[in-house]
């Protein structure tokens, strides 16, 4: 019989990260909380809670009215500022949509899957998806203000 509080484990990763297990575990989860003492600093879990889901979907909601926002501003004359979106504008819509949304889902998964950590030792990782959500309703607001503006597409048919 071995002593409660002893560590057995060697450091050494037994676990396989296959498409299986992946899936499996995306659609079973049962991390809510971690199990270590080192998972108290950053939990490593496949549960998050449904108000979490509600702002990335809130976010990749604001980012393709964004998309479309953009794209009716650019009929009436305007100019996207973003270097790496410019490129895509306005010749191909489609790599355009597929690149914005791509580029902000990643980011958003990263949020996720930081935001049960600490960052920066202080801030809840959620805090940043938060900020991202109010970011990007300011930028659509601002789209609209912008697109009330623009002249009128039955002034210009």
């Amino acid at each position: 019989m071995q002593e409660p509080g002893i560590e057995r484990r060697t450091g050494l990763e037994r676990r396989r990260t296959t498409a299986a297990a992946f899936v499996h575990g995306a659609l079973h989860p049962r991390r809510r909380a971690g199990r270590r003492v080192s998972d108290m600093r950053y939990p490593i879990i496949d549960w998050h809670s449904p108000r979490v889901l509600a702002v990335v979907l809130a976010i990749l909601g604001l980012c393709v009215l964004d998309g479309v926002f953009t794209v009716l501003l650019m009929s009436h004359g305007a100019a996207e500022l973003n270097p790496l979106m410019a490129r895509f504008l306005p010749d191909d819509l489609g790599w355009f949509a597929a690149a914005k949304l791509s580029l902000t889902a990643i980011g958003v998964l990263v949020l996720v899957a930081c935001s049960r950590m600490r960052l920066f030792r202080a801030v809840p990782g959620e805090i940043f998806l938060y900020v991202v959500l109010s970011g990007y309703a300011a930028l659509v607001f601002y789209e609209l203000r912008m697109l009330e503006m623009a002249p009128s597409l039955d002034a210009r048919i």
